[in-house]
């Protein structure tokens, strides 16, 4: 079906020739990328006139397209209102003698901060979200983060998408903010004794770099370490026994770590490993034991070792989790009595405790065949009850407790969905794809039960298929508004994640990138194969690294898709690793290979990056989504890609570019203002569709 659209913007071609490794090759659309970009992210008016004529010219032609489904917009966005609860609340979690909780009012975009005495159940609020935003159009609180003495709050904001946030210590007695504000932080802690604290400090380039302590009666912080090589970016984090600041520095697939005394905030940083290429850990602390997980001595899917505080180095590591060559060990929390193992096998996530004295272990599983976990290690060291989070494509989110010693398991809250939901009438389905070289791709599904299997269902294939993080298979109160318009939705659990293991990522690291993508391609032949859906009637989705992939699947079969939706795409692959100067290029090098210095991954980028390979053939329709001051993946990577592609297409499809010029990575903020891209995402996979009906 052919879409017609008012007359699209022509970008001007302004050819630049660059040369590496003796290859030249010509970008046409290379002066969309700022040569001030750094001020653009920082102030967004600072962008050249001619760039934002044009961003404003592509804004104002997908306005056009879209006219006609501005009805079909409202119904979309009134539908996912009615799904979100208006005066809803996090469950209390205990610090002392409070509860601390989020709370939203009826009506309310950003959420408040409060806390209840365990006395009595009067609520104080410490952080009035809607109260706070009123001054601005953008509006992401970073952290909130209260002392250990309940009577101040650290909080950061920023307010252009720039992902710059600035740091306020308030009083909670007066409710004041100190007078000075600490710009540029990604990252802080407090100290045990209840006055100084730990932040890092993004510089320029707006990598993490410096991590900085603030002494109470000094007025200049102390640098306390910094990283100097720009493939590594530092955090930082407290431990849960109150006793340790922990210093993590660490790029992709290597890490090192350090930790402080969080009684004796000024004493020198304790090396736990040095860096080491491939090696990967993470730190717990109980007491003057270290617990450390890792993937060490081939163990891919990591093991867990300890080894005391005063000589942590390889050494003296003793193993107490074996490595498992069909198990992952994805996240560990170590409470005073008991070790949480979030682990994972055959796709699916599960829990093992294990109490310290006596060694007593327990696992809890779960029925459905698709599931998603997550894990709160709350405040306090001592807990003797572990708390996680558990959804499916159809059962709304559930919080539970359960009692490590009894093992008893309390419901504390599910997701309420005010329209109403009944999860009976939905079915999720695990699938099971082969790969074109003989893997098995997993595959979630969700469908209406009312849904025929005979090809004639539009599908919403969704993948990510990067940095070895997995697609969950959670609950999204958004996505029914397309299944019960008759879209089947599929996540495709592609190589690049962690879905199989931690194998499923080294796969596709460097040279092996291209089986992401015909993983993908492989998924939908597999669905159309099994009249889940028909070629022609898939759309496409992926986000920032899964706009790579959703990118190079439709280089390589665009007749395969009737559309696709990429936001934030990462498109512009060879281009971006070439510049050493953008936020994350240098340390995603171990993830793509380094073009600059290596001819052969120069090459291998080049074979399968977007926007190199875009070619003249008929395109299906194509909606971009980027934001002006995105820092992970900039504004140009979309505009450039979609000039391009408009450029050589010989088809009449639309192709669409959408930027927020003033926001950044994650679009607008505010619970109801977000539902307005999403409302417009989907109201162009229903009109590619032919499902563009109220």
């Amino acid at each position: 079906m052919i879409i017609k659209a008012p007359a699209s913007p022509v970008a001007k071609t302004c050819p630049i020739t660059s040369k590496n490794h003796g290859i030249s090759k010509i970008d046409n659309y290379h002066w969309l990328k700022a040569k001030n970009w750094h001020d653009v992210i920082r102030n967004p008016i600072s962008l050249p006139e001619d760039i934002r004529t044009y961003l404003e010219a592509e804004n104002a032609y997908q306005e056009a397209y879209f006219h006609d489904t501005k009805k079909l917009q409202n119904i979309l966005i009134n539908e996912m209102k009615s799904r979100i609860k208006q005066d809803d609340s996090s469950i209390p979690t205990k610090d002392g003698n409070f509860f601390y909780f989020s709370q939203y009012n009826e009506g309310d975009q950003y959420p408040q901060f409060v806390r209840s005495s365990i006395h009595n159940n009067k609520i104080e609020i410490l952080f009035d979200g809607p109260k706070e935003a009123k001054a601005f159009e953008y509006f992401s609180i970073g952290l909130i983060s209260h002392s250990p003495g309940h009577d101040k709050l650290a909080w950061s904001l920023d307010n252009n998408g720039s992902e710059f946030y600035e740091l306020y210590i308030r009083d909670l007695n007066s409710g004041l903010d100190n007078e000075t504000s600490i710009k540029d932080v990604d990252g802080f802690t407090w100290c045990a004794d209840n006055k100084s604290y730990f932040y890092v400090h993004v510089d320029e380039g707006h990598r993490p770099n410096r991590v900085f302590l603030k002494l109470p009666h000094n007025p200049e912080p102390k640098l306390i370490y910094h990283e100097k090589d720009p493939q590594f970016h530092v955090r930082i984090s407290s431990s849960l026994d109150g006793l340790w600041i922990i210093i993590h520095t660490g790029k992709n697939d290597q890490d090192e770590i350090r930790i402080i005394s969080s009684l004796s905030p000024t004493s020198n940083p304790i090396l736990i490993q040095v860096r080491q290429e491939g090696h990967e850990y993470s730190v717990h602390t109980h007491g003057n034991t270290l617990y450390i997980r890792t993937n060490s001595n081939e163990s891919q899917n990591f093991r867990l070792v300890t080894t005391p505080v005063n000589n942590p180095g390889k050494e003296n590591w003793k193993e107490i989790v074996p490595h498992r060559d069909t198990v992952l060990l994805d996240s560990v929390i170590i409470f005073k009595h008991y070790m949480i193992l979030l682990e994972q096998e055959n796709v699916l996530p599960r829990i093992r405790f294990r109490q310290f004295s006596s060694d007593r272990e327990r696992i809890l599983r779960f029925e459905e065949e698709a599931y998603s976990l997550r894990l709160y290690s709350g405040y306090e060291f001592d807990a003797m009850s572990l708390r996680y989070c558990y959804s499916s494509l159809s059962t709304p989110t559930q919080i539970w407790d359960i009692n490590l010693n009894s093992d008893k398991k309390t419901l504390l809250k599910e997701q309420e969905i005010p329209s109403g939901h009944e999860p009976s009438e939905y079915l999720v389905r695990r699938l099971s794809a082969c790969a074109r070289d003989g893997e098995s791709i997993p595959l979630t599904v969700l469908m209406h039960r009312d849904s025929i299997l005979d090809g004639s269902s539009p599908c919403l294939l969704y993948g990510y298929g990067s940095y070895g993080i997995g697609v969950p298979a959670s609950f999204s109160s958004n996505i029914i508004s397309l299944v019960n318009r008759g879209f089947i939705y599929v996540i495709a659990h592609v190589r690049g994640g962690n879905e199989k293991g931690r194998d499923w990522y080294e796969q596709t690291k460097k040279a092996g990138k291209t089986k992401t993508f015909t993983d993908f391609l492989d998924s939908a032949h597999h669905l159309i194969k099994n009249n889940f859906t028909n070629k022609g009637k898939i759309i496409s989705m992926g986000s920032s690294a899964g706009g790579l992939l959703v990118g190079a699947s439709l280089n390589l079969e665009p007749d395969l898709f009737s559309g696709v939706i990429a936001q934030v795409p990462f498109v512009d692959v060879l281009n971006t690793m070439l510049d050493s100067s953008l936020p994350l290029t240098p340390t995603e090098w171990c993830q793509w290979g380094n073009p600059i210095d290596n001819k052969e991954e120069y090459s291998i980028i080049a074979d399968y990056s977007p926007y190199e390979n875009i070619k003249p053939t008929d395109y299906p329709a194509i909606f971009v989504l980027s934001g002006l001051t995105d820092p992970r993946v900039q504004y140009w990577e979309s505009s450039k890609w979609v000039a391009k592609l408009r450029s050589v297409t010989t088809g009449h499809q639309p192709i669409l570019l959408k930027t927020n010029m003033r926001s950044g990575h994650f679009g607008k903020t505010g619970r109801f203002s977000h539902l307005e891209e999403v409302a417009l995402m989907y109201a162009f996979a229903l009109k590619i569709t032919g499902k563009h009906v109220n």
